[in-house]
């Protein structure tokens, strides 16, 4: 059982802000031609991928993240595809940051479009934190951009507060007090809470929860039982309001993956593309201080092909290299769509003791004197041979759990000052 006191008095906490539809309503703030329009970001112009993000005029037809781009087309026959632009979202997201701190500290960044302000004080008097969150929403209309929505949740905790963001969109503002609870949350499916996906859902299912009603009266053993964890009895207490410190993860994996453009959707383009994306995955691991003891390589189309690569521990792209391509002799795969790389059973660099008739610290002293090289005179200034023809391939992508890209080299993921907000737009 959680150690902690519920609430006595009806104030909150957390305010937890969320900004709508993200990536789309960047592109549409950048480009006045595109406001008011159904539109879908992808990361390649092909049918046969998928929707990164969505306006919520494309939203309208039922398209969201995921949907297949033919099937969007079908959905909605003006839709714009607009390929997606990483740098732009990571200088709208330091933007928003400069903007909202004006009004209250951040307490932590989330992810790209996430972040949580701690109340302190009068602040969690429910009609002051509506102040704030209103001055919010407006700094972020008046200085980023007016196609900048943004919900936010103001509640005792911080889970709730991420949970309000959702109960109204787009640009809505909730708040939920300790008083309402748990009965606030009643109207809400399972799945709307973050960390119940459809495998938990049945989970849950199977313990003979079904309603979200059913889940905020079950007694905390229960929902231990239901959640097959001890994470059910902080669920218990999470409902009700009580201010439970929320762990901080430690990394586990550090991959890569890439659609693949059209031209590309050979043996030989799948080849290359992973090469690359090794390489750049490799760089990431020596840039974070990590080596790895595990490399999966996949291959997704009709028939997908999947190799785990044990090694000992290391961040040497040569290494990587070489051991991908005599997995490669054995591979066996139709009409490709994707690619992927993803280290795990990641260490620091000074948890383990290489031996001492390890003869690839002159190796490793080598990819990272090319890092230092790419890094004063600019990404690919000297890259392995084996990636010739895809080196400018698999740009670095900007997921909604990051906020920061990975920087090869020199001027590498910088955008250009064409900021079209605030004012300006």
């Amino acid at each position: 059982m959680v150690d902690a006191t519920l609430p006595s008095k009806d104030l909150v906490r957390y305010l937890f802000l969320d900004l709508n539809a993200y990536f789309a309503s960047v592109e549409q703030q950048e480009h006045p031609e595109l406001r008011g329009k159904p539109i879908a970001v992808v990361p390649v112009q092909a049918d046969t991928t998928f929707v990164i993000a969505a306006s919520y005029e494309a939203k309208a037809y039922g398209i969201k993240t995921g949907t297949r781009v033919d099937e969007a087309k079908r959905m909605c026959p003006d839709l714009i595809l607009t390929e997606g632009t990483p740098p732009l979202y990571v200088y709208y997201h330091e933007r928003v940051i400069e903007v909202v701190q004006k009004v209250l500290p951040i307490e932590k960044v989330c992810s790209i479009d996430e972040m949580r302000f701690r109340l302190l004080g009068v602040e969690r008097e429910p009609d002051r934190a509506v102040a704030l969150a209103t001055r919010i929403k407006n700094v972020i209309r008046e200085e980023v951009g007016t196609c900048m929505r943004c919900s936010v949740g103001i509640a005792p905790n911080a889970f709730l507060a991420k949970v309000g963001t959702e109960m109204q969109k787009p640009d809505g503002l909730v708040v939920i007090r300790p008083s309402e609870l748990p009965e606030r949350l009643f109207g809400l499916k399972l799945t709307d809470f973050p960390g119940i996906n459809r495998r938990m859902e049945a989970r849950l299912n199977a313990a003979g929860i079904f309603t979200v009603e059913q889940m905020c009266r079950a007694a905390s053993p229960e929902l231990r039982k239901g959640f097959q964890s001890i994470v059910g009895e902080k669920w218990w207490t999470l409902l009700r309001g009580v201010d439970v410190p929320m762990e901080e993860t430690e990394r586990k994996t550090l991959s890569h993956s890439h659609v693949m453009a059209p031209h590309l959707r050979t043996e030989k383009g799948c080849r290359d593309v992973l090469l690359r994306l090794i390489q750049k995955a490799a760089a990431r691991l020596r840039s974070e201080n990590l080596v790895t003891e595990r490399m999966e390589v996949s291959v997704h189309g009709k028939v997908g092909w999947h190799t785990i690569l044990h090694l000992a521990p290391t961040n040497d792209t040569t290494v990587f290299h070489e051991s991908f391509l005599k997995a490669w002799e054995g591979r066996n795969f139709t009409q490709p769509l994707r690619v992927g790389v993803v280290f795990s059973d990641l260490l620091p660099n000074d948890a383990y003791t290489p031996s001492l008739f390890d003869e690839s610290q002159k190796r490793l002293e080598f990819c990272h004197a090319i890092d230092a090289i790419n890094q004063k005179f600019g990404k690919n200034t000297i890259y392995l041979a084996g990636m010739q023809k895809a080196r400018n391939s698999a740009p670095e992508r900007i997921a909604f759990d990051k906020t920061w890209l990975f920087k090869e080299g020199k001027d590498d993921n910088v955008w250009p000052d064409t900021f079209r907000g605030g004012r300006a737009s």
